[in-house]
């Protein structure tokens, strides 16, 4: 009787072939890494912006040196000339400030006054950076400078939303910040006792028409 043919058993698998791990199978190890601290190095330019503002603020550009301001931010002065290079960068640094002014097509020229008011006192009431810079620009002329530079590019745009003609943006701008920097050195530098308890909706009540007068009122 003919023999019948039976199929070849498949090869068993090598050791090493068995013990392999799948390719596509995670580790524990890989699904448990933690999420990257942030960076070390940020934590030391905003100790030393910090710093800075305050220094300068409180002697002026001449009379504040590295050395204080790297020992009030608790560094080594290295590392400020690491990250800002010389006292005239971190100088710079400390007043690039963005006003973060509303954009100037939503605005309604016919509100544009109180909407200005209102937005100078979040910026003044949350972030005191603002302050420090007004300080500055009180103390120095490169300070008074910058501010100067910050505010006409950064008002100059609303101005010449809001006012009937605007090659009158540049004067109208400058109008509006001689109030609204008006307000924060009374309020918040030199700190006056009548400004100072002045409620929100008193202060948007009275500079609100008085900005919106210098943007859109006729050329006297």
């Amino acid at each position: 009787m003919p023999l019948k043919d039976h199929p070849t058993p498949a090869p068993r698998p090598t050791s090493a072939s068995a013990s392999a791990p799948a390719s596509a199978s995670p580790s524990a190890s890989d699904a448990s890494t933690p999420a990257p601290a942030p960076r070390r190095s940020d934590a030391t330019r905003t100790a030393i912006l910090a710093a800075a503002r305050e220094r300068f603020a409180a002697d002026g550009y001449e009379r504040a040196t590295i050395r204080a301001i790297a020992k009030d931010a608790r560094i080594d002065p290295s590392m400020v000339m690491r990250y800002y290079g010389s006292k005239e960068g971190l100088f710079a640094a400390v007043l690039d400030v963005d006003l973060r002014m509303p954009d100037p097509a939503g605005l309604d020229p016919n509100d544009v006054g109180r909407v200005l008011v209102s937005h100078f006192l979040d910026l003044w009431e949350e972030n005191d950076v603002l302050t420090a810079m007004l300080r500055v620009g009180v103390t120095n002329q490169a300070g008074a400078e910058r501010m100067q530079g910050i505010f006409k590019d950064q008002i100059t745009p609303v101005a010449r939303r809001a006012c009937p003609d605007p090659e009158q943006a540049p004067t109208r701008g400058a109008l509006c910040a001689s109030q609204l920097l008006g307000l924060a050195l009374a309020r918040y530098v030199l700190k006056f006792g009548p400004a100072v308890s002045l409620h929100r909706e008193e202060i948007v009540a009275w500079l609100g028409p008085t900005v919106q007068r210098y943007l859109t009122a006729p050329h006297p």
